[in-house]
């Protein structure tokens, strides 16, 4: 793990793999850590650039963002401090919507996107609400009453032990405050889809089948509004393909770096 000081705060990531190609940007998503990514770490940082970071208030990055735009700014501070020019970004649920506002703040940072289990519309007054409302339980009751509650959710029900408990770990080791302003955060966060036609990079939009978070039909709206897109349904998966099934999941992130790097 290293650690960088940015402007806003201080930032932990990993930095793995051979400077070959277009570097890779992974990022998590609510309630999770860097750790999450650990499968597509061993994958492609065998052949290329890896960064892995924490985001703000998770993992070992400290503070609490103070408005969503916070996340995408961190990222490009980021890049500047490692003088990593252009970067392909993945990232999963909460991951993905902070890698397309990455793309919609700096463009010119982003050669590729691969948006997981997310989606790009902005929250209902519902939503907002609920968003709100978990914030304000998640400061009042800790963590574990929400990893516990959210895990069968996060995962199949079939999913191997060790990956349930590395979910769960993730979850209940969370800093409240910093999961709580995430999501005050994300209640505010602005509607992507009408930029989604702007999208110029390659994109591949990833999903698993039995998410009840971010369902198929999220995913083939964004799929439908970036020019190009590939959508790929990860049989068996729930909210987190990438460690439920990653040799599926690596597939997608493969075929992406493919096009990001050709000529």
């Amino acid at each position: 793990m290293r650690t960088i000081v940015l402007d806003r705060t201080v930032l932990a990531y990993d930095d793995v793999g051979p400077d070959h190609g277009v570097p890779l940007l992974l990022v998590h998503g609510h309630p999770f850590d860097r750790s999450m990514w650990a499968p597509q770490v061993r994958r492609f940082g065998a052949d290329r650039r890896v960064l892995v970071p924490d985001l703000r208030g998770y993992g070992a990055s400290p503070g609490a963002v103070p408005e969503w735009s916070a996340f995408a700014d961190d990222l490009a501070a980021l890049l500047d401090g490692l003088r990593v020019p252009r970067v392909a970004v993945a990232g999963l649920s909460m991951g993905g919507q902070i890698a397309l506002e990455l793309w919609a703040r700096h463009p010119h940072r982003v050669a590729g996107l691969l948006l997981a289990d997310t989606t790009a519309a902005a929250e209902t007054a519902a939503s907002r609400a609920a968003r709100r409302a978990q914030a304000a339980q998640l400061l009042r009751e800790g963590m574990d009453p929400y990893a516990v509650d959210a895990l069968y959710l996060m995962v199949g029900p079939d999913a191997p032990p060790a990956v349930a408990g590395h979910v769960l770990e993730m979850m209940r080791g969370a800093d409240p405050a910093g999961a709580a302003a995430a999501q005050r955060a994300r209640a505010d966060r602005p509607d992507r889809r009408p930029d989604l036609a702007g999208v110029t990079v390659p994109t591949v939009v990833v999903v698993g089948s039995e998410d009840a978070y971010t369902p198929v039909a999220d995913a083939r709206t964004i799929a439908d509004g970036v020019p190009g897109a590939e959508l790929v349904v990860v049989d068996g998966a729930a909210h987190l393909p990438n460690l439920e099934r990653p040799d599926a999941f690596d597939a997608a992130v493969a075929r992406l770096l493919e096009r990001v790097d050709a000529p």
